[in-house]
């Protein structure tokens, strides 16, 4: 073993003696090289006191939570505290390859999530019924978990890569298969009318009707105060959306820059706001001193915000009186989408009408041909051509 040493830049800007070693005079001669001339062009050496789960725990606290909402916050803790450290955070930061993250993601696909976090163990001993049993029910994460692990890595390395502590992001090196996202058409036209009929007579029929007409998200239909709607102009704005995080209710900027949009009110959407505002003001009456002021649109019955799993319970008895089994809340944003382009609404107007970040979304995950528009097209160029 040769050993060899020299005073290098360290990423704190600091100069101190770092030493190599190899099993010839010739390998260590050339580290030694490498590290005097990054040096010299005010290249910083790898840091060799950071484990993976240090850094990604300091990267959580000091860069997301700084610069992200608090959902993606908590939603990164979740991936780093139950994948990323147990999987690979006792190894060194500066010895973290490639290969290192390429077996731990392949080791994740084949991992039964139940057995990995427990699920199993948690229930009351009478309900236990297989990984704490002994029989694995083989609950493998889905490729977009995987990916979404790879991509919270990945971030973190890169912030690494900027802090000066490794010289390279190793998770970049490492392809992960992209999850198949189903395409959804949301509603057909007779099912949206069933929907809005039966919800006529329930408190949040405003709700409804502007999820379904103007594609707006929950927390942006949650979030939604009086005074982003204009009466004069007659449009809505779309300024923030409501989260729980934290154990609280939070008020936080849109999803995207694009998310923050203003639309125009009119017909049924115009009409159902009005009614709504009475209805509210009745409520009001009937709350008396319980009331609080919150100046949402859409509130609970003394005037406070609405739970966003609350909105959710709320959703069920609509849609299965309806007769929408199965259909999410969400779907109400897809079947906005997805018949304005059935309509023939050019894809650039309904992005902005949805609040996409890019084209991309509405074409790739609401766009899709229904087996009759397939039909008329081609009968269309078999008239042509004929």
């Amino acid at each position: 073993m040769w050993v060899g040493a020299a005073y290098v830049l360290m990423p704190d800007g600091t100069v101190k003696r770092r030493p190599v070693y190899g099993k010839s005079e010739e390998v260590v001669r050339k580290k030694l090289t490498e590290l005097q001339a990054d040096s010299n062009q005010g290249i910083p050496a790898n840091a060799t006191g950071w484990t993976v789960a240090r850094f990604i725990v300091y990267w959580l606290d000091e860069i997301v939570r700084r610069t992200r909402k608090p959902a993606t916050y908590d939603n990164y803790a979740v991936i780093v505290n139950s994948h990323i450290v147990p999987g690979l955070g006792r190894k060194r930061l500066d010895k973290l390859t490639a290969a290192d993250v390429r077996l731990f993601l392949r080791q994740m696909e084949a991992t039964c999530l139940c057995c990995k976090l427990g699920k199993d163990e948690r229930r009351p001993l009478k309900a236990r019924r297989c990984c704490a049993l002994g029989a694995c029910c083989r609950s493998l994460p889905s490729r977009r978990l995987v990916q979404l692990v790879h991509a919270v890595l990945r971030s973190a390395l890169q912030a690494a890569v900027r802090e000066e502590l490794v010289r390279r992001n190793v998770a970049t090196l490492v392809q992960v298969s992209a999850p198949k996202y189903g395409i959804n058409r949301g509603l057909t036209v007779e099912q949206a009318r069933a929907l809005l009929g039966a919800a006529r007579s329930d408190r949040l029929y405003a709700l409804i009707v502007l999820a379904l007409y103007l594609g707006l998200r929950r927390g942006e239909l949650l979030g939604l105060y009086w005074s982003d709607i204009n009466s004069a102009d007659e449009t809505l704005t779309v300024r923030r959306t409501l989260q729980r995080t934290g154990g609280s209710l939070r008020l936080v900027t849109p999803k995207t820059e694009r998310s923050e949009r203003t639309l125009p009110l009119l017909g049924v959407v115009a009409d159902a706001l009005r009614e709504h505002r009475k209805l509210q003001e009745a409520e009001r009456h009937v709350a008396g001193a319980r009331w609080v002021d919150s100046g949402h649109v859409f509130t609970t019955l003394i005037g406070t915000p609405i739970e966003p799993g609350n909105l959710r319970r709320h959703w069920e008895p609509m849609r299965r009186a309806a007769g929408l089994d199965g259909v999410v809340f969400h779907g109400l944003r897809h079947t906005c989408v997805t018949l304005l382009l059935d309509l023939g609404v050019p894809p650039h107007i309904v992005r902005e009408i949805a609040g996409h970040a890019a084209i991309e979304v509405t074409m790739t995950i609401y766009a899709h041909a229904s087996m009759g528009e397939r039909r008329r097209a081609l009968q269309r160029l078999d008239e042509h051509l004929r």
